[in-house]
């Protein structure tokens, strides 16, 4: 698809996006990113936890329920978790939700994602963010569940 054409089915479409960062190593990754100055898309806001396994299935629900157009989850790479094996928590978690999204509410896939980002991954967080973003945008908006 040619860039007018994306631009004209998005028409200048910026979507929401809810960012789920471990305290230990995501959230770092994105401090990271932030003072080493790297360019990512502002339109996010990160809720910060203190693992990525303490992210209930209805967090995200909800969020997209209240009008987010997507949801990333993010933690220490497996087994670099500071809480043992909350990340793999996590990834159970995620896996069950995804079943849920794309099986019983039938949502894309890839509105919402877990990845793992370190500490010094600050330049793979912006890297992460953008193209997360640039997936959304051409889903456009989330029709409202």
């Amino acid at each position: 698809m040619s860039k007018s054409k994306k631009k004209a089915k998005n028409n200048g479409f910026e979507p929401n996006i809810l960012i789920f960062c471990c305290n230990w190593c995501s959230y770092a990754g994105a401090d990271l990113a932030g003072v080493s100055r790297f360019q990512y898309p502002p339109n996010m806001r990160i809720v910060r936890v203190m693992c990525s396994g303490r992210v209930d299935p209805s967090f995200v629900l909800k969020a997209l329920k209240d009008g987010v157009d997507g949801v990333l989850i993010t933690g220490c790479h497996i087994g670099d978790c500071h809480y043992i094996s909350g990340n793999e928590y996590a990834e159970e978690r995620f896996e069950g939700l995804h079943k849920i999204l794309i099986k019983q509410l039938g949502i894309n896939e890839k509105r919402v994602r877990l990845e793992w980002v370190s500490a010094s991954e600050g330049k793979r967080f912006a890297e992460l963010i953008t193209e997360f973003t640039n997936d959304i945008k051409e889903l456009g908006p989330l029709k409202c569940l």
